[in-house]
């Protein structure tokens, strides 16, 4: 029952993701994005300190810092994705950490991974692949949204693994809130860098980027905790990479509503998608199978 959290967290990503691309649109830069997204996260993690855990260890403080800095890298290069590309091509794309975690779970030792789980990864692969597909029309950024994405996606794989090894130790309602603080903390380093200007005093403007925060830090606060809680990374993240369904059908779907054009690449471009979901789809069976 515990990888329908991740299911409910790729839906609210989707979500979030149409909304900082609509503020990135409007000239939001990714640093005024990266502080207020991580400021919301830290506060919306405080909720779990009631959850208790060990005593903190002021040697170990370094854990939750070195979490806190692949998250906050993580996110930028989410930010700088989004930014850059697609919804419909950097969403998919980030699927692909269900094969980092599998290998850093392995790597690392934190776990096994059963032969399912890496079938499912190598399947996830192949749709990420489809959904990636260009079609009739070839989006000059492309290249690049893939590679800032993969970035991403390389730290929040580790992130994850790092979470699942080292939070039972510290308990749930230590060691994620006192990540998600650092990284609020530290973000304040970006306020300096972001742009001034008529983005940062319009609401119309802004609006986006306050409900993106929303519920992009409302679905971390889902999928961070049930790693925490339940461990077994690989396959939350295998579930959780449906958002690459699901940020295709609301593209072609809903994308108008957040002024987003994608739609417009024709249905050659769609259908690639559609079969790469098919495959994802595939490999979610797998995990409950």
């Amino acid at each position: 029952m515990h990888l329908f959290f991740p299911l409910a967290s790729s839906i609210l990503y989707v979500v979030a993701a149409l909304f900082l691309k609509q503020s990135a649109s409007r000239g939001v830069d990714i640093w005024r994005t990266a502080f207020v997204c991580n400021a919301m996260t830290a506060l919306l993690f405080l909720c779990l300190w009631p959850l208790g855990g060990k005593p903190v260890v002021i040697e170990l403080l370094w854990q939750p810092l070195l979490v806190a800095l692949l998250f906050i890298v993580a996110q930028l290069m989410t930010f700088l994705a989004l930014k850059t590309g697609d919804v419909s091509v950097a969403t998919p794309v980030m699927g692909s950490k269900v094969v980092l975690v599998a290998v850093f779970t392995t790597l690392l030792g934190a776990g096994t991974v059963p032969l399912a789980l890496w079938a499912a990864a190598l399947l996830s692969t192949l749709g990420i692949a489809s959904l990636n597909g260009k079609g009739e029309t070839r989006h000059a950024n492309v290249l690049r949204t893939v590679w800032l994405s993969l970035a991403a996606v390389s730290a929040y794989a580790l992130f994850d693994v790092l979470v699942m090894s080292w939070a039972p130790n510290w308990g749930t309602g230590r060691f994620l809130p006192l990540v998600m603080l650092a990284s609020g903390l530290l973000s304040f380093g970006f306020l300096p860098l972001a742009r001034k200007g008529k983005a940062s005093r319009a609401w119309r403007d802004q609006r986006p980027l306050f409900f993106g925060a929303v519920f992009m830090s409302l679905q971390a606060l889902i999928l961070v905790s049930s790693m925490a809680i339940y461990g077994d990374a690989t396959a939350i993240n295998v579930i959780y990479s449906t958002r690459g369904l699901w940020s295709v059908l609301a593209v072609w779907w809903l994308g108008h509503l957040f002024g987003n054009t994608e739609r417009s690449q024709g249905g050659g471009v769609f259908r690639s998608r559609l079969f790469g979901a098919a495959c994802l789809c595939a490999s979610v069976a797998l995990v409950f199978v």
